[in-house]
């Protein structure tokens, strides 16, 4: 039985929180220490060297306890930081379970593409969108990864498998926290095709040769340097090594540039991944997917996060090679060369792995990202996932996930093989586009494999497209309306060729009565005759005779308002049949115009 969200989260927050409180005082009285302890070194470094009264070895005490006392201190340094991190992440999951969450996780605006058909218009990315709400990824991979979930469906065996997947992560909240707050709070810049590219590559940029070279030169250029400040031998052997150092560093110039692109994920990003290798090899796991992820991350007994853990120091050395004093002594030792080859002698044995490795790491951080939210929102629930064959969205009490849970006004609907198409019409800001929003997102979120905000929901599989947000460009040269029935067409030919859901919100609203009539029913009979499902929303009541037109395939719902003490009320519930009435003069009235 999984506990209540908000109810776990306080608990655990406040145990985090009086910890915090501890190490803040043990800091203190670190800091006290190191204060009294350097006062009593100062006063006995006079009394050694300044008035000669007591031995100067006296003075190992103090230093010896400064450093034990600095150890000490850097690990409650770090406890605290984790400490810190911990009640951040319980604030954010909090946040969430409150809906106070836009604006406090990570929006994925980098993933937003106005050319696709619906991730603009449902709210996918950005501010207050449907990956802010899900994502809790610690890598870019798997923030890729939940993206793309989100953008194009599963089939039906794959989102059935994070389902189940998704139920054993929900109760593992130990493990959700040891994710959140491994390593550094950062987020590990690692794409899985640009590694697995790397890691693949199977031309060796390096002979075993010239290997056996650069190791010699640099270990003779320490020997000379030695033996030179030794005054054991003069400066020229010294000046001829490091010559052919800087000839050979020029020659293999592109060899170690070919080595390292491809890896470009900063040291502690490599960090995080190790850590997280080590934690997930250490876990147990039950469902199908979770067990083939498991295997993947210690296939052949290989110990990925020991493995990663090197790679890590060896882009660290590499990284270092811009430090001031290694620049010094770059061209005697061939740092960069000696990293490098590193690096790639790492990547000859692990290279193949390393693709799969995170690959694995970031499925199972979009499953946990999945699973939190299934935790934090125990009254969603998993739908049932048909075929396409049997072209159904039935739902009861249907809610808007990005919208406070408390203040969502719940619907039913069904479309099915007899009734596939829903015209919606109401009055201004009735709940039409909010309608349409939910029923995508549903299905975006059903085909994750992530449970839904409705109490039952039977959904087949589709691919959503959406007009929502049609708008002009300058730079385009495009008015509304043709950016409107351009993204129209883009939706009839995908449903020529896949089972579609479309949403269309006040549909062809850029042009007159007339030819908006003709035009929607022509389009509503091509992306009916294709098998396709849907809702269109509108102002213009002459679209409901499109329900005569389609003969049956299509019934016309709609949302009531009314007027209370001057006051326009909204019911927000879907009702059969066409709305009578419109709101549209007393909303100008309401605000100042006189009409």
């Amino acid at each position: 039985m999984v506990a209540d969200p908000r109810e776990e989260y306080h608990l655990r927050r406040n145990r985090w929180d009086a910890e915090w409180k501890i190490l803040q005082r043990r800091s203190m009285v670190i800091g006290n220490w190191r204060l009294a302890i350097g006062i009593a070194a100062a006063v006995l470094a006079y009394l050694a060297f300044g008035v000669h009264k007591i031995s100067g070895s006296v003075l190992l005490v103090p230093v010896a306890v400064f450093l034990a006392i600095a150890i000490y201190g850097a690990r409650v340094s770090r406890r605290r930081t984790l400490a810190e991190r911990a009640l951040k992440f319980y604030d954010q999951g909090l946040a969430r379970v409150e809906d106070r969450w836009p604006g406090t996780g990570e929006g994925g605006e980098r993933f937003q593409n106005r050319d696709h058909l619906y991730a603009d218009d449902l709210d996918l990315f950005g501010n207050g969108s449907l990956f802010e709400l899900v994502s809790r990824a610690r890598t870019t991979a798997g923030e890729s990864v939940l993206a793309d979930w989100l953008m194009a469906p599963a089939d039906l065996p794959t989102a059935a498998a994070r389902q189940e997947a998704v139920k054993e992560l929900t109760e593992l909240l130990d493990l959700r926290e040891d994710i959140a707050l491994l390593g550094e709070d950062i987020r590990a810049e690692v794409e899985i095709q640009a590694v697995t590219r790397w890691g693949s590559r199977p031309t060796r940029v390096f002979s075993k040769m010239t290997r056996v070279l650069v190791f010699a030169l640099a270990l003779a250029g320490i020997v000379a340097l030695i033996a030179f400040l030794s005054q054991l031998v003069p400066l020229w052997p010294l000046l001829t090594i490091l010559l052919c150092d800087l000839v050979l560093a020029r020659v293999l110039r592109q060899h170690v540039l070919e080595a390292i692109r491809g890896i470009d994920t900063p040291a502690a990003g490599l960090r995080v991944l190790s850590l997280l290798l080590a934690r997930l090899q250490h876990e147990s796991f039950h469902s199908p997917r979770l067990k083939e992820l498991h295997s993947e991350i210690a296939m052949q007994g290989l110990d990925a996060a020991h493995r990663i853990a090197r790679l890590e120091r060896w882009v660290e050395i590499l990284d270092s090679s811009d430090n001031v004093l290694v620049r010094v002594i770059q061209p005697l030792v061939l740092w960069r060369e000696q990293s490098a080859m590193a690096i790639e002698a790492w990547r000859q044995v692990n290279g193949k792995f390393i693709g799969r490795w995170i690959a694995a790491i970031a499925e199972i951080e979009s499953l946990s990202s999945i699973a939190s939210i299934a935790y934090e929102r125990p009254s969603w629930r998993y739908p049932d996932l048909l075929g396409p064959e049997d072209a159904e969205f039935d739902a009861v009490e249907l809610k808007h996930p990005l919208l406070p849970q408390s203040r969502c006004v719940p619907n039913d609907l069904r479309l099915c093989r007899q009734t596939r198409l829903l015209i919606v019409s109401g009055s201004n800001m009735s709940g039409k586009s909010t309608l349409l929003r939910s029923v995508g997102l549903a299905t975006v979120l059903a085909w994750a494999g992530c449970p839904v905000p409705v109490r039952t929901l039977r959904i087949s599989m589709w691919q959503t497209a959406a007009s929502m947000r049609a708008n002009d460009s300058l730079q385009d040269n495009r008015s509304r309306f043709f950016a409107e029935i351009s993204r129209i067409r883009a939706i009839v030919e995908l449903a020529c060729r896949v089972p579609t859901l479309f949403l269309l919100d006040e549909v062809l609203s850029g042009t007159n009565s007339h030819d908006r009539k003709i035009g929607a029913a022509a389009i509503m009979k091509k992306l009916v005759g294709c098998g396709a499902v849907g809702l269109i929303t509108t102002h213009d009541l002459a679209l409901a005779d499109i329900e005569d037109e389609l003969r049956g395939s299509a019934q016309n719902v709609h949302f009531d308002d009314y007027i209370s003490d001057g006051t326009i009320e909204f019911e927000f519930k879907l009702k059969p049949g066409i709305v009578t009435h419109s709101n549209a003069l007393e909303l100008m009235r309401s605000i100042g115009l006189e009409v």
